[in-house]
């Protein structure tokens, strides 16, 4: 499936809140933002990633502003909700499983999930 348009899709490594913000009136630009977990003082995140350190306030009001699609995942956390909430955006939880097969819970965040 992904080969039909991977010539449509970029992966950039880089400071993500630059990017989105650079691309943020793009009509046709759609993200995936898949963060490391630390909004709820998780520790795998911390762990895991040189990089994640992240205001997460920021992340949301940049992307209420943008244009595009975009469609987050986050950990399940209430202050995350609470985001996602005051911008607006609609959650779902959906079941996943982590690297070690444990069946997690995960929050899909966008403008608009009818889809899922």
């Amino acid at each position: 499936m992904l080969a039909i348009i991977r010539d449509h899709i970029t992966f950039i490594e880089g400071d993500g809140l630059e990017v989105l913000r650079r691309h943020a009136q793009q009509t046709d630009a759609v993200f995936f933002i898949d963060l490391p977990y630390t909004a709820a003082g998780e520790k795998a995140g911390r762990r895991l990633y040189t990089y994640f350190d992240l205001d997460h306030e920021e992340l949301f009001r940049t992307t209420a502003s943008m244009q595009g699609d975009f469609l987050m995942t986050y950990d399940d956390a209430d202050g995350v909700r609470e985001l996602a909430d005051r911008h607006g955006f609609a959650t779902r939880l959906v079941t996943m499983k982590n690297t070690h097969h444990a069946k997690l819970t995960e929050l899909l965040i966008s403008r608009n999930l009818d889809w899922v």
